[in-house]
């Protein structure tokens, strides 16, 4: 892991277009027989890092919402509290064959009282370059967001209500139950 990555890469599954290895058996589960997405040739995906305040990030959340004037050294300090609260943020970029973000999302991690002291993993913030949609990157980068809840002990995951139109309805209907 980069001192760069906001999480462990090791807990992504590998895209099926960027494999070039058989899938790690260290990983989650689903990596270990078919990776549970694809992306297109050249794209890749890892861990959001520190550097991608110049990478495009806060370009494609303005797909989303309202992302306000953020100055670089206020994303290196909301960046450096999500790396210190270790086992809470899980945000993943996809990035084109240029480096680019084209896409993102993440996975909060709400510790409970119940089950045993669960974890339930909120799905949030998922967002797509209007250049790169209808590629399925969306959908792609729920499926690797809801292996990597499954990954950190996530005994339930929910996607939050912020998500619409076709990825919501799209992705409701792909999680596997629990």
């Amino acid at each position: 892991m980069s001192s760069e990555d906001l999480f462990d890469p090791s807990l992504l599954p590998i895209p099926s277009s960027t494999s070039t290895s058989p899938p790690s058996t260290t990983s989650t589960p689903s990596s270990t027989t078919q990776p549970p997405f694809s992306l297109p040739p050249s794209y890749s995906i890892r861990p959001l890092r520190r550097s991608d305040y110049s990478t495009g990030m806060l370009d494609v959340l303005k797909v989303l919402t309202t992302v306000g004037d953020i100055s670089e050294a206020a994303w290196t300090e909301r960046f450096d509290y999500m790396a210190s609260s270790k086992g809470t943020y899980y945000i993943l970029v996809v990035l084109d064959g240029e480096g680019k973000v084209v896409g993102t999302g993440g996975v909060v991690v709400e510790r409970k009282f119940i089950h045993g002291l669960g974890l339930v993993g909120h799905i949030e913030d998922i967002a797509v370059a209007r250049d790169q949609q209808g590629k399925k990157l969306g959908l792609s980068i729920i499926q690797a967001l809801d292996a990597v809840a499954r990954g950190v002990g996530c005994y339930k995951k929910g996607i939050s209500s912020d998500i619409v139109g076709d990825v919501l309805s799209i992705a409701t209907t792909s999680l596997p139950a629990n």
